[in-house]
């Protein structure tokens, strides 16, 4: 029998990983390869595994550690082979004799033990998607005996509100693509396998006194094979399933999983976990998720229909009254409807409403009609619209805020991102212009119109419908009065923009037509109280009537 040194072997060139959990005890018996320790660095959690078959001496390490490769780790007893014992038979008084007889056959051995990590075959999964499922490949950027580097495009994907790239997670050689153009993926979704490289470090010189052993030790499994059974007992680190009530930091899962619970609001433990020795997966996740909104769908989840005595809806077989045709929602309307319920039921709502006379904002607009064509822009009144609500949030900040998640703070922005909202073959969208009060008329139409055209060929993009601060939503010449539109949540306000009418309206002296624009604007009560309103929608009106006012 002979001591071991344990070191964290090649982390694929990451440093300073956290420790997550502690996977043996002393006096275990592992097989070569058992788990010791998992680590986790910013984009993967990894096994530390056993070297060589042998017993645990000491762990030297603890849950929230930081390790990085060639750290020790701890300690372990291994056997040093029949190979050794032929030799060390005729000398068996000096141990250490016995250790260094293999020496000289075993030096080269630690190359490939430290090999074992040097090339290894993994599987290629669909990262994060931002919450988009089924998403449609549309291109195979790679292909089988492919040399890639880390980020690399793999595929590229196309969902309801826009396409990305799907890069690779570390550098190597492409082995196989198991999907193809026009198939669907989702996160977690394996889509190849990739040959990667942990450089192998051959300088294992100072450290090949001590994994001498381990390189023997395949030779003498059979050895330890007299506790063989022992190691049968390292599945008892599945307590892991048993963390359902302890806090997110101490639930077994990957960095991906974590992140994506963080975006969600998700707290792991009330995942039920199905991966190795308990971890929660992204599929668990995304169970978890759609079990959630199948019971805000009903009426049943906490806090929408549970807690304030809303009935679920009651099953109807429509087809008793007549012919019907049942067609799955589009993604982006199953996702509108889940957001308009949750802000309608939590968003203490108030409209209030307003006519903008825009006679001479109408007249100026088509008095630029020819300029604009020749800088290539077709201004409509949405510039107009966006400048407008850039200007009323800077005169009433209290508009350009959100309420803190921990409902005892408010969010005082120092930008004016607006949102405005498209509607698309595929469902409502919200593409969002970023620094709208710093930027001219023609700059703001140019981008709202190609914003709008990204949005119905389904190529936006995440960020491209995140941020704002206050949304606009109108229906031009649809038609309609007026509406109540709901806040777009964590906004606090939105404006609802109705059909332009030509109405008689008294000048003092006499009935005269005027251009009116009906307003609506909606708010959240908690944030933002009625004077503030009130205040908001006169200015922005009175802007629009004379848009001199926004050069002051």
């Amino acid at each position: 029998m002979a001591k071991q040194v344990i070191k964290v072997p090649d982390l694929g060139g990451a440093d300073q990983v956290d420790v997550i959990e502690i996977a043996v005890a002393v006096g275990d018996t592992v097989a070569e390869e058992d788990a010791l320790i998992v680590v986790e660095g910013d984009k993967a959690s990894m096994d530390v595994p056993a070297p060589v078959a042998g017993k645990i001496l000491s762990i030297s390490v603890k849950e929230g550690d930081k390790v990085s490769e060639g750290d020790v780790i701890g300690e372990m007893e291994t056997d040093a082979g029949d190979d050794a014992g032929s030799d060390a038979s005729e000398e068996p008084a000096p141990a250490p004799a016995a250790e260094q007889a293999p020496a000289p056959a075993a030096e080269e051995a630690p190359a490939p033990a430290a090999a074992a990590g040097v090339e290894k075959e993994e599987e290629i999964v669909v990262p994060d998607l931002g919450g988009a499922e089924s998403v449609d490949v549309i291109e195979i950027s790679v292909s089988a005996g492919d040399e890639i580097e880390e980020g690399d495009a793999l595929i590229v994907v196309e969902g309801d509100k826009a396409s990305m790239d799907v890069p690779s997670a570390a550098t190597g050689t492409i082995v196989s693509i198991s999907v193809k153009e026009g198939d669907k993926v989702s996160t977690g979704d394996v889509i190849g396998v990739i040959k990667t490289r942990s450089g192998g470090d051959s300088g294992g010189g100072g450290a090949s006194a001590a994994p001498a052993p381990a390189a023997a030790a395949p030779a003498p499994v059979p050895a330890p094979t007299s506790e063989a059974e022992a190691p049968q007992e390292a599945p008892k680190r599945d307590p892991h399933v048993e963390r359902d009530h302890t806090p997110s930091a101490e639930v077994y899962a990957g960095p991906a999983v974590r992140k994506l619970g963080r975006e969600l609001g998700v707290t792991l433990n009330k995942v039920k976990p199905t991966g190795p020795r308990g971890r929660v997966t992204k599929d668990d996740l995304h169970a978890y998720i759609k079990e959630q909104v199948k019971k805000a769908e009903s009426g049943a989840a906490a806090g929408i229909g549970g807690n304030i005595g809303i009935a679920p809806m009651p099953e109807i077989d429509f087809s008793q009254f007549g012919p019907v045709r049942v067609e799955p929602m589009s993604k982006i309307h199953k996702l509108t409807a889940a957001n308009m319920v949750r802000n309608s039921l939590t968003v203490p709502h108030v409209t209030q409403f307003d006519d903008a006379d825009i006679t001479d904002l109408e007249d100026f607009r088509k008095a630029m009609k020819a300029e604009a064509e020749k800088r290539g822009v077709k201004i409509t009144p949405v510039p107009f619209l966006l400048k407008a609500a850039a200007a009323a949030l800077r005169e009433v900040p209290s508009f350009n805020v959100s309420l803190h998640n921990d409902g005892e703070h408010i969010v005082k922005k120092d930008y004016v991102h607006i949102g405005m909202a498209v509607d698309t073959p595929k469902g409502l969208v919200v593409p969002v212009i970023r620094d709208v009060d710093k930027k001219g008329l023609y700059e703001l139409a140019e981008e709202a119109t190609a914003m709008a055209v990204a949005a119905r060929d389904g190529k936006l993009k995440p960020r491209d419908m995140q941020g704002a601060c206050f949304t606009i939503s109108s229906l031009g010449a649809i038609g309609g009065t007026g509406f109540t539109p709901i806040v777009n949540a964590p906004e606090v306000g939105i404006l609802g923009v109705s059909k332009l009418a030509i109405r008689p309206e008294w000048n003092g002296s006499e009935f005269v037509p005027r251009k009116m624009l009906p307003l609506a604007l909606s708010y959240d009560h908690r944030a933002v109280n009625g004077g503030d309103a009130g205040r908001f929608l006169t200015y922005l009106a009175g802007v629009l009537a004379d848009v001199r006012k926004l050069l002051l």
